[in-house]
């Protein structure tokens, strides 16, 4: 049965992706733009999705951080190379609120929570023992506590306006499925490959 809802289509393929997918089914490229429009891309890791959106964490000084503040809008890439699949997201973007990120910073490794210190992030590094001595000092001064969340770490959560999902065929003969949002609805199309 065909579905008309791209959340409940996400959710089957993704399901798919992480049971079959020989890498990070939740790998996915962000790209984002400066106050400028220049275009930046990395890969990040979905740590959430909901009707609402689909949610990442980040250092909020990074690239993509300051990046967002500027211009907030974005797009998401899920490439499943092995099932010969991806499916692309745009939208606006808008911060998880506090108690979301403070729940998912809680569930990181202690490692990674401290590393969320220690790290300026994007920020230029002059050796790496500067960050090793860094991870050490914020290792020590959490030893035998929690680490809290830096006021500095949290999320952002892509609100979709448009999902497209692209299924690999012979000869480049691609299926094309796209999703708009139409008020709290969606209007569903095909495009051409």
């Amino acid at each position: 049965m065909t579905t008309t809802d791209p959340h409940i289509l996400f959710e089957d393929w993704f399901a798919e992706a992480q049971a079959l997918e020989p890498n990070d089914a939740s790998a996915m490229t962000l790209a984002t733009a400066d106050r400028q429009g220049r275009p930046s891309a990395r890969m990040v890791l979905l740590k959430g999705h909901d009707p609402r959106g689909f949610v990442f964490y980040t250092n909020l000084g990074s690239r993509k951080g300051e990046d967002l503040n500027a211009n907030p809008q974005a797009a998401l890439l899920f490439h499943w190379k092995s099932l010969r699949r991806q499916i692309r997201i745009e939208g606006p973007v808008e911060p998880v609120s506090a108690e979301e990120a403070d729940a998912y910073f809680a569930s990181r490794p202690r490692d990674s929570q401290i590393g969320a210190w220690a790290s300026d992030q994007s920020r230029p590094l002059d050796r790496r023992e500067t960050f090793e001595s860094r991870y050490v000092e914020h290792r020590d001064k959490y030893e035998g506590g929690d680490v809290p969340r830096p006021p500095h770490w949290s999320g952002f959560r892509v609100v979709p306006e448009r999902i497209e999902f692209w299924i690999d065929r012979p000869h480049r003969l691609h299926e094309r499925r796209l999703f708009l949002r139409d008020g709290d609805s969606w209007a569903e199309s095909l495009l051409y490959p």
